[in-house]
Formats: C-alpha cells, structure tokens, sequence
C-alpha cells in the first residue's frame, strides 16, 4: 500500500554524502513519516541576555503525533519488511510513546504488533488512558509483565522469549528494540541532521545554532543527532537531558552506536548529558507539571511530561542557575512529541489547568432566527 507522494512507500536510501563512508549503511527506508518538520523560534520567557531558542517541532512528524519514533522506525519498519516479519515485538512503559507509535506504524504496513508493556499490578487490567487508549485502538496485542522484571530478566531475554514462543506459533516477528534505539534506529537521527542542514541553508539568515537541547531516553536520538552534527561540519553541542537512568550508562551506549558505524570520534566532543530524572521515570512533581502548562499557555507549545517536559524544564532551570554558559548562544530544541500521556495526569493537573466557570446567560437574551 502506497500513498499519494510516497507516503507508505519503500524506497532505497541514499545516506547524506559526508556519511557515506559510514559502516551498516541501511538499504532502505519506509516513508511513514512527515517531513521535514518545522523550525521556528520559540519566545521562551526569561532567557539569559542575547540567547535565542528555536524549536524544531517532531512532534508533528506524523503516525500520530509520534514524534522522533518516526525517524527511526522508517529504517527499522523498511527491515521487519525486507525480512519477511508478519509481526513485530517492542517494549515499553505502559504509556510509552514508542509502543504506541510501532503498534500504529505496524498496522500501516499491515503487520501484526505485540507489545511486552511493565506495569506494577499485571492481572489488572490498567484501562484505557493516554497511548494505551491508542495501543489497544489500533489493535495491538498488550502482554502486561512485573516492572521489575525488566532488571530480574532484562529486556533481551524477555523479547527472547516471547520471539521463540511466536514462532512456535508459526509466525515471522521481528523485534524493535525500547524506544528503538540500536544501531540502524540511529540513522533516523543521522538524516534529521541533513534535514536541519538543509533548512539553514533555505533561509536567508544561514543561522547557525551553537547547541541543540533534546531528552534523552534510550540514546538512538542522541547518537544520531552527535554523529549528522560532527561528520556534516555544523558540529553543535549536543546537550542531552537524561530522563532515565544515569549519565554513565548513556555514555557507553552512545559510544558503542557511534564505534559500530566506525564514525570516528569520542561522544565528549559534542555532548554532554545532565541528569533530569526528579522522581524517575514517568514520574512528574508539580513544580514540573506547572512548567508544562506555563510553557503551553505562554507560547501555545505542548510539551510532555516525561520526556521534552522535563528537558525543557532542566534547560530552563540551567539557564536561570548559569546564565554566563548560555548568553548570546543560538540553541535548536528538539521537540521529541508524545502528549498523549499528559492525559494520565489530568489528576495531577487539575488544579492548575486553567480558568472554568459557567456562563451566566441573561434573561434578556431572546433566540435568534
């Protein structure tokens, strides 16, 4: 199935000319996303003297409102096809904007989607909310397991697992790793960098950005990002906000991505990744809550709150405790998508969501014709 423009359609990929010379070139792509997405400046309150933020807007890459999956999952999806996989497996939160986004691109292309979702109470079943709302939608297969079984038994025995008991069943799956972050995911990243290339070079100004801010979650966006920014020659910082776990481990895993594709050179020379996790992973306080909703009502931007909410919040908050790193600087914020999960936190945000009150209607008033 194809679309008017390509959409749906598999196609070769031709990498961008300075990263030709990379290892595990993919062959093809699948075009489920829309792009490029827009880059547009964001009037952020209380910048430090002469800094400029823009924001590029992945959260209308499409497959909806996916946002930076969609990237990524044109390389992996275009895979699970050239392989001959009737279904694909994925793993995640129970809110996860990954797991959402595969189980809709999945039916796009006409295979089936199984989801190993950790919950804390597996034999309840947890209803529909957010992108669990859109998971059970679209038709994915959920299997619900203990959150802890992903530090007892760990995510690759765990999509062992279920690969073996599928295919036992006769079927062909093909997994797609958490937040599908392994070495082919990070071209997804690697062609963001031409397409933000591409759009300075479009505008009259030639802006040239010093860093860009973007969450980090499982690294694949990251490493993308570190690799188009040092092998094109616009070397901007990347200054990665850890959402969670610690810097340490990201720093291995953005290293392995960047040596498999025999790129070239050390993480440290563009990236540096602070940790934002506050309460952990999926987990929000009302300090950063609030953040979400001022930004949205300040600047008509949504943000998420587990992953670019807490970015921007973190970047907002360095700047404010070390203007002096941040004065004069031009800074790209990569929006990352995902607001289908605030809708688990209506609770959490009521207090704070805005004005509600009944219109009083005035005996006066007659019908109009």
């Amino acid at each position: 199935m194809t679309g008017f423009g390509g959409f749906l359609e598999k196609k070769p990929y031709v990498p961008p000319s300075w990263a030709s010379h990379l290892t595990l070139i993919p062959s093809h792509t699948c075009s489920i996303g829309r792009f490029p997405t827009p880059i547009h400046k964001w009037e952020l309150p209380n910048l430090p003297q002469g800094t400029e933020v823009w924001i590029k807007r992945e959260d209308l890459t499409g497959i909806l409102l996916s946002g930076n999956k969609a990237r990524k999952l044109e390389f992996l999806m275009a895979d699970a096809v050239a392989q001959g996989a009737d279904c694909v497996i994925t793993m995640g939160g129970l809110q996860s904007n990954h797991c959402r986004t595969t189980a809709a691109a999945a039916r796009y292309l006409k295979l089936d989607c199984y989801l190993i979702c950790f919950v804390e109470y597996p034999n309840k079943d947890p209803g529909l909310v957010g992108n669990l709302l859109i998971d059970r939608l679209v038709g994915a297969h959920i299997k619900l397991v203990p959150g802890q079984a992903y530090f007892d038994i760990g995510p690759e025995a765990l999509f062992e697992m279920f690969r073996r008991k599928l295919v036992a069943e006769g079927k062909k799956p093909y997994i797609i790793p958490i937040g599908a972050s392994n070495t082919l995911g990070t071209w997804g990243y690697i062609d963001g960098i031409r397409e933000i290339e591409q759009q300075i070079q479009e505008e009259n100004q030639k802006i040239q950005f010093d860093d860009i801010v973007v969450a980090c979650g499982s690294g694949g966006t990251v490493a993308g990002l570190a690799i188009g920014s040092k092998l094109s020659g616009l070397n901007i910082k990347i200054k990665a906000f850890s959402v969670t776990t610690s810097r340490e481990s990201f720093v291995d895993n953005i290293q392995s991505k960047i040596d498999e594709l025999q790129a070239g050179f050390d993480l440290n020379e563009l990236v540096t990744i602070q940790d934002v996790q506050g309460l952990g992973y999926g987990f929000s306080t009302t300090e950063e809550l609030k953040f979400v909703k001022e930004i949205a009502t300040s600047t008509g931007v949504l943000l998420d709150s587990v992953y670019c909410g807490k970015a921007a919040f973190g970047m907002m908050n360095d700047m404010k405790a070390n203007p002096k790193k941040w004065e004069g600087r031009k800074v790209l914020f990569i929006h990352t998508g995902g607001i289908y999960e605030l809708y688990n936190k209506s609770d959490q945000m009521l207090p704070f969501a805005g004005d509600l009150s009944k219109l009083e209607i005035d005996e006066s008033v007659s019908p109009t014709a």
